[in-house]
């Protein structure tokens, strides 16, 4: 198990996290390209994040990249237990890699909101992302504050449900 790896785990297990820290690991942990995180992700966030309980009202699972130019940013479970892609952000995503944070690393670009969700790599089955944007009517809450979200995802082969598209 790497530090990176073992750092992670313990910010996911705690109850509450600070900014400093979760911008700590992120700082450190290796880019990857956009081209080989093409796949299907679990979802999750860290504890204390703004958007927890938001992201669980609305029954994200995670996200998959299908191709640099097709990117579903947020997939949910419908009141049938079925994945969809939800349109809560008014369209879906691009790929591409962007200097963020003084690297680059793969990035999601929203279709049609000013945000981005930027990548570094824990290890090959573990993402950790952060979401930055432009603040605008409507946006969440953290970047109206100019503050970043912190999330994670983890690989998967298959969907747990259906996808209905």
């Amino acid at each position: 198990m790497t530090d990176y790896k073992k750092k992670f785990d313990e910010l996911r297990k705690k109850t509450q996290n600070t900014e400093e820290e979760l911008i700590q690991l992120f700082d450190q942990l290796p880019t990857i390209p956009s081209s080989q995180i093409m796949h299907k992700w679990k979802g999750g966030t860290f504890s204390g994040e703004w958007d927890s309980e938001e992201l669980k009202q609305i029954g994200w699972y995670g996200k998959w990249f299908k191709s640099p130019l097709d990117a579903i940013p947020v997939i949910c479970y419908n009141s049938n237990g079925e994945l969809f892609s939800n349109q809560i952000m008014q369209g879906e995503a691009t790929m591409w890699d962007i200097n963020f944070r003084g690297k680059v690393s793969a990035t999601m670009v929203y279709d049609n909101k000013p945000f981005f969700d930027h990548f570094r790599q824990i290890d090959e089955h573990t993402l950790m992302g952060i979401m930055s944007g432009k603040p605008i009517e409507g946006a969440p809450q953290s970047v109206m504050q100019g503050k970043y979200s912190f999330f994670y995802l983890e690989k998967v082969d298959q969907f747990p449900a259906h996808y209905i598209s």
